[in-house]
């Protein structure tokens, strides 16, 4: 059995270190390539990922269910534009593509058809507004709910719905001048 964020967070307040290990191992790597999506720099996004969970710690929110991740990430997300603004970079959230180590009992050919569908789904993902790449990134690739994303964007539930119904419309039409239709993009 999975145990909960807000659970694990407050085994670490009441002193278990552990709690704050299984935070880091659930949430260290998805959130730094949340913020390398932002600042395209591995190795500081690795640092902001720790600054992030340090601000947690020093700041001990009071913590409502259902709320750790989205603090976490909206923490990230402030981190990752002041960043941006100190080092007078331009502000654009962009996806990094990611490599996995596909396993052994794949076939290639799906393996080759995989990648090249995941390739043109990147193409299309990067040709979209920067808020609509945002919104669908925190929805559908680190399943946070609209409340979650309307909290780490600052925008309303509302505002995040018509990113999403817009986003994904604008990217199945990207898609479908690729080729790919029918797909659950």
């Amino acid at each position: 059995m999975l145990i909960s964020d807000e659970t694990l967070y407050h085994r670490y307040s009441d002193g278990d270190e552990s709690g704050l290990e299984s935070l880091m191992e659930r949430y260290g790597n998805s959130l730094t390539f949340y913020i390398n999506g932002y600042i395209h720099d591995i190795h500081d996004a690795e640092d902001l990922m720790i600054e992030a969970f340090a601000r947690m710690i020093l700041k001990h929110p009071n913590l409502r269910d259902g709320g750790f991740k989205s603090y976490l990430y909206k923490t990230a997300r402030h981190l990752a534009l002041r960043f941006l603004a100190k080092n007078k970079l331009c502000y654009c959230f962009d996806l990094e593509k990611l490599k996995n180590e596909p396993e052994s009992e794949i076939l290639i050919e799906d393996i080759v058809k995989t990648q090249e569908r995941d390739q043109i789904l990147h193409l299309c993902m990067e040709q979209l507004s920067p808020d609509y790449r945002e919104v669908l990134y925190l929805v559908y690739f680190e399943n946070m709910c609209h409340a979650e994303a309307a909290a780490v964007m600052r925008k309303s539930k509302k505002q995040v719905a018509d990113l999403i119904y817009r986003g994904k419309n604008s990217l199945r039409k990207r898609l479908e001048r690729e080729g790919i239709t029918n797909e659950k993009y």
